[in-house]
């Protein structure tokens, strides 16, 4: 199978950016095409502001025009789309499409709540973590603040999922340009960035290891302004990646705009968790305090 993973930058207007987007994904050359955190848009959780609840009420054409996109293109396509379930319960979504049908969609559990990444303003958690089936194999579709947790991983993996993917849009904060104080200085020296990048690629690389699958992330690139005036904005890192089942790195893209793809072959993991039997060896009657905020 072939994957391709579309980093991009936003373009300033829906219109543009999934019109760009519609051009990158004619270009993959992959079965199962994969897309950023919340695609269509900037990421406008750099701050709150109830005007972007109206992002969310298009939800419904969009499932529709990407559902198109699926079917053209006669691939297996994953999506990062705001979700308006009624006045005060939004979602962050990612939907799944298989050759022009809805194989299915999961909603962000984890949300952040911190200095331009304020989510809990406007996502609800979602409440399952499944694994969605297509004609390309089982997909453990998870959401950019989800990768922190080997929890969720383990699920998904536990569930059958042959591979974990992560729609994302991370970065590094930008100071304001009108007063750079001492502590956003102190957080991004290059040192300090190389951390938060290393410790990000770091996480996932050892979902892939413990559980025995291919790992594959795609995130934006480019520097998104907060309009809020209170951050300088964030500066998002692209570096999209897959890593195979040992925790090798299979491809891995820089900070600029690119489709990376590769070819990964399912059958590879399994024989993986033949050789690495980490589920056998589980200690389940000793795990019961995961289920404590804490022990």
């Amino acid at each position: 199978m072939k994957i391709s993973l579309i980093q991009q930058e936003y373009k300033g207007s829906k219109e543009e950016t999934v019109s760009h987007t519609f051009e990158m994904i004619k270009n993959a050359k992959g079965d199962l095409v994969i897309l950023q955190e919340l695609h269509q848009n900037e990421y406008f959780c750099k701050c709150e502001d109830t005007k972007y609840f109206d992002y969310a009420e298009s939800f419904n054409e969009d499932v529709e025009f990407w559902r198109k996109v699926s079917e053209e293109r006669n691939i297996v396509l994953v999506t990062s789309l705001f979700e308006k379930v009624m006045d005060g319960i939004y979602y962050n979504t990612a939907v799944v499409f298989d050759r022009g049908e809805i194989a299915g969609k999961y909603r962000k559990n984890h949300i952040p709540d911190d200095p331009g990444f304020y989510e809990k303003f406007y996502f609800t958690p979602g409440d399952e973590i499944e694994p969605i089936d297509t004609s390309v194999g089982k997909l453990g579709v998870l959401v950019c603040w989800d990768q922190w947790y080997p929890e969720a991983a383990r699920i998904m993996a536990l569930k059958g999922a042959e591979i974990l993917i992560y729609p994302t849009a991370i970065g590094w904060l930008m100071c304001p340009e009108d007063r750079i104080d001492e502590l956003c200085e102190k957080e991004n020296t290059l040192q300090e960035k190389q951390k938060m990048l290393d410790a990000w690629i770091a996480v996932q690389r050892g979902h892939a290891v413990a559980n025995g699958v291919y790992v594959a992330a795609v995130n934006r690139v480019g520097k998104e302004k907060d309009q809020s005036g209170c951050l300088g904005g964030i500066e998002f890192w692209g570096n999209s990646f897959i890593f195979g089942p040992q925790g090798e790195e299979i491809v891995r893209a820089g900070g600029k705009e690119e489709i990376i793809e590769t070819e990964i072959d399912l059958k590879k993991a399994a024989e993986i968790r033949k050789i690495w039997p980490f589920f056998r060896d589980r200690r389940i009657e000793n795990y019961k305090c995961l289920q404590n905020r804490y022990c």
